[in-house]
């Protein structure tokens, strides 16, 4: 069994298929001005470049699939734990990243969840696929607090 079949949806919408991940960060995004943005992304052993005066630097590729306030504390645990279940179970969908406030309503300690549709209830009605998915989420992906 792999990942094949199983997507990872990024920040900007587009996916990124889950065997061809080799590592999950987080780390505070460089800060322009503001709060301090925390990112979650993965890396796809693809190599990536970009000059300057000072040279060529190259590296792999890093993707984000959230953003948040403060640090999601657990986050890259809760993903790989959930890639290993989907991997078990031969799923085949699409996971992503949802951002919640912490249930006292700060941002600070964001709650970051990573949630699993599955490819053979996504076309289904909109009722009938949030009850699959409603089920899937508290099984397949705990809840990471901050």
């Amino acid at each position: 069994m792999t990942l094949a079949k199983v997507w990872l949806q990024l920040r900007d919408g587009d996916l990124v298929r889950a065997d061809q991940v080799s590592e999950i960060t987080v780390h505070p995004a460089p800060r322009m001005s503001g709060a301090e943005r925390w990112l979650v992304d993965v890396v796809v052993p693809v190599a990536t470049g970009a000059g300057d005066r000072g040279g060529w630097r190259s590296g792999p590729l890093h993707r984000t699939l959230a953003q948040c306030d403060g640090e999601p504390h657990g986050a890259q645990v809760a993903l790989a734990r959930l890639l290993a279940r989907l991997e078990d179970l031969d799923a085949s969908g699409v996971v992503h990243a949802h951002v919640a406030s912490a249930p006292d309503g700060s941002w600070r300690h964001p709650e970051l969840r990573f949630l699993f549709s599955r490819f053979d209830t996504m076309d289904q009605p909109e009722q009938a696929a949030d009850a699959v998915h409603a089920t899937g989420r508290d099984a397949a992906a705990p809840a990471m607090s901050g």
